[in-house]
């Protein structure tokens, strides 16, 4: 792959990441009965920032889960099994505002098999999608709420997120396949 150009260095991001969060606080109108939920791999440091910078304007801490979506994936199901994963969610979800983070939205296929996952372990209140980039190229009908940055691509081209946390550094990179 031949990196294009960087999309958001370690800066940006942290921006993206606070007006996201202002945005999640303005919408809700604060941060009652909330819950964060990452979604693996990089949701999962993305909604732990979020939840940080959250906590830092509002003064209370916001609970934050994973979800492991692996096994909700409709190109591993087979249709003669069921298969429940719900191990991650160790929080009682059951009428609370989940705010749903992930890196990127492209198909919106990740989204769904996450939004099944939470389900499965709970009726929340409402689930919103917050996702740092979206690229478009939708398959489903699936739209987030917060979106850090747009960014058009086409089916030759790749959006690599990169996060301290899991690769040592921040940056968001847009690649040529």
């Amino acid at each position: 792959m031949k990196l294009k150009a960087v999309l958001l260095d370690e800066k940006a991001i942290k921006r993206t990441l606070t007006r996201i969060s202002h945005e999640i606080i303005e919408k809700n109108k604060g941060t009652a009965d909330m819950i964060l939920i990452g979604i693996k791999r990089r949701g999962v440091p993305l909604a732990e920032r979020i939840a940080e910078i959250i906590e830092s304007i509002e003064g209370n801490a916001i609970p934050v889960a994973s979800v492991d979506i692996t096994l909700y994936r409709d190109d591993l199901k087979n249709d003669n099994e069921t298969i429940v994963n719900t191990e991650e969610l160790k929080l009682d979800i059951k009428n609370k505002k989940i705010i749903l983070v992930d890196d990127v939205l492209h198909t919106g296929r990740t989204a769904r098999a996450a939004i099944d996952a939470i389900i499965d372990c709970g009726r929340p209140r409402m689930i919103q999608l917050a996702a740092l980039i979206d690229r478009g190229h939708r398959e489903l009908p699936i739209r987030a709420d917060y979106v850090g940055k747009n960014v058009p691509t086409s089916n030759s081209e790749v959006i690599a997120v990169r996060v301290s946390e899991l690769d040592g550094k921040d940056s968001v990179g847009i690649y040529e396949i």
